[in-house]
């Protein structure tokens, strides 16, 4: 049998939390609500002012487009599945579902990617960064963000949706793509070769070049001046950060569907599997409001003038 003649999926992840499924409900419907105003923002504060429309503040708000594509894909379906008591997804809408959250995953590492060059070139040729980093090329950088990602997941949501399956039950809060590849009765080689090849093409490619671009600024830095070192600071420390809060989420989730986890409490499972969907959305305005002091003074500059 193939994955067509299911009608839905079982999310046997969840389990009964009486009265305080309404506590949760109401505390992930306030986390959405704080993801999309400080992410719309942030958008707003970009587009509005002239003095934004440099490379660094279109990557920031290329990413915080992607914060809102990734919490939209995900926490209206988890706020209906927390009310509910039959936890199902139907097999159209959860690959659907791991489409959304894997090329969300994807353009959030490209463009981070993206990003670590941008600052690579502001510190490591100051005088040369405005003929190399042009509007042009900076078009050019956030179609080559978001078009790859969207396709190579149609490969991998392609190849899933045709396996032959012996079950319909994800032990999950959401739809993994790898989840359902443990399902399959069929072989499964194909699958296991086009996934190591998506993982190395969206996850280890940027992560080269970002420990790329890192290098060369630290050595720029080490033998530059303090002034040098102080802008390295101040633009590299929220990209590191990001980066890292990201990485451990995804870490943590690759761990938790590729290895034996049923040791671990129920609870903490649910938390690791949203780490990633939930805090780097929220996390990411919140820090480059904070840190960035051109876009704090210009929230600032707005609310004030209001």
């Amino acid at each position: 049998m193939n994955s067509t003649q299911f009608s839905n999926f079982k999310l046997a992840a969840y389990f009964d939390t009486g009265l305080l499924k309404y506590l949760f409900f109401m505390s992930l419907t306030l986390l959405y609500i704080l993801i999309l105003c400080a992410n719309v923002l942030l958008i707003v504060i970009i587009c509005m002012n002239r003095s934004l429309h440099e490379p660094m503040y279109l990557f920031l708000c290329s990413l915080f487009v992607n914060e809102l594509y990734g919490s939209t894909g995900m926490f209206p379906f988890l706020l209906l599945q927390i009310l509910s008591d039959i936890h199902t997804v139907s097999v159209p809408f959860c690959f659907l579902q791991i489409y959304c959250v894997y090329s969300y995953v994807c353009v959030e590492f490209f463009n981070l990617a993206v990003m670590s060059y941008d600052r690579y070139l502001a510190i490591c040729y100051p005088l040369q960064y405005n003929t190399r980093m042009t509007f042009n090329r900076v078009a050019v950088l956030i179609v080559v963000t978001w078009l790859p990602a969207f396709l190579v997941v149609v490969g991998t949501v392609s190849l899933t949706s045709s396996l032959q399956l012996c079950g319909n039950i994800i032990d999950n809060v959401y739809c993994v793509n790898y989840s359902i590849v443990k399902l399959a009765c069929s072989d499964t080689t194909v699958n296991n070769i086009y996934g190591l090849f998506v993982s190395g093409f969206t996850v280890c490619g940027p992560l080269i070049l970002i420990l790329f671009s890192y290098m060369k600024i630290l050595k720029v830095c080490f033998s530059g001046s303090k002034q040098t070192r102080q802008k390295a600071v101040s633009t590299c420390t929220p990209h590191l950060a990001s980066l890292i809060n990201f990485s451990f989420g995804v870490c943590f989730e690759v761990i938790q569907n590729r290895f034996y986890m049923n040791s671990v409490p129920n609870v903490l499972r649910i938390f690791l599997s949203l780490y990633f969907l939930t805090c780097q959305p929220l996390f990411n305005p919140v820090l480059y409001g904070l840190k960035m002091s051109k876009i704090s003074n210009n929230i600032k500059a707005y609310f004030v003038h209001k």
